[in-house]
């Protein structure tokens, strides 16, 4: 029987290229996306799509009941991937960003999760898939925002792998360094909104900061298309039994090696050079 998937964040980047990809291979997709010109854009293309705002509570339960319809009532694995990141020194962020980068990355990932583990207990199986990051693993400076709701992320799925023990669900984390997405336009974009660079202390660095989100083209030499997070995502969906972490690019094997053996001390000299 073909698996339903349920794939949040899918306008651009992770969420879109994998939709479109499984869909291709004939999984039963139902991508879904905030706005409701990429609802269009993406059934056009041939892509089952629902609207699903991840910060409404109504919209994530308007959206998983128009999947639901789509699906049949299955829900076989849920793709946890909407998020976008919040850049700028945690001392200029107003409160209110950072409850916004929350309901975003975090209290929309919940509530989702919530809504869907009922169904996966009663229909016998079920797999959550989360796409976290390197920066669940490590902290880097000016992401203190998207850093704080990564690790929560972490901590959030260790905890529910234990309370799953024992039933039909898996959960399994991805934890992606740099892919290639519409990321650092976006968070441009969050920064211009929330953070007064000519009144902070950081202003000069603030500048390094902005040249890098404003870039057109990808710089990172260690930057991997979206095809790099399928793979894994597929690895759960076609297996029995699927790990709990996979690492996707080089900085993410590196970081979480080092974590593992250097004192704090000294991961943070390595960490605050990191761009």
């Amino acid at each position: 029987m073909t698996q339903s998937i349920l794939i949040t964040g899918c306008s651009s980047g992770i969420g879109y290229y994998c939709a479109k990809a499984l869909t291709e291979q004939g999984f039963n997709i139902v991508a879904s996306c905030r706005k409701p010109e990429d609802v269009e854009r993406l059934n056009q293309e041939g892509i089952r799509c629902v609207q699903l705002d991840v910060t409404s509570e109504q919209s994530i339960t308007d959206g998983l009941q128009q999947a639901l319809a789509i699906t049949g009532g299955s829900i076989d694995v849920l793709f946890n991937n909407a998020a976008y990141g919040q850049p700028g020194a945690l001392e200029d962020l107003p409160t209110s960003a950072l409850r916004e980068q929350f309901e975003a990355n975090f209290f929309g990932w919940h509530e989702l999760t919530k809504q869907v583990i009922p169904l996966m207990l009663a229909q016998g199986h079920g797999k959550i898939v989360q796409n976290s990051s390197v920066l669940g693993l490590v902290a880097m400076k000016y992401r203190g925002a998207y850093n704080a709701s990564k690790f929560a992320i972490e901590g959030y799925t260790d905890t529910l792998r234990l309370e799953l023990t024992n039933t039909p669900i898996t959960i399994s984390l991805i934890e992606p360094g740099p892919i290639e997405s519409q990321f650092r336009a976006n968070a441009k974009r969050m920064f211009e909104r929330h953070i007064d660079m000519a009144g902070s202390r950081h202003h000069d660095n603030y500048q390094d900061t902005l040249s890098r989100l404003g870039k057109e083209e990808v710089t990172n030499k260690f930057t991997l298309k979206p095809d790099a997070v399928l793979r894994p995502l597929l690895d759960v969906i076609n297996s029995s039994h699927p790990k709990s972490r996979y690492y996707v690019t080089q900085p993410t094997y590196i970081f979480g090696f080092l974590r593992r053996i250097l004192p704090t001390h000294l991961l943070d000299k390595l960490l605050i050079k990191s761009n």
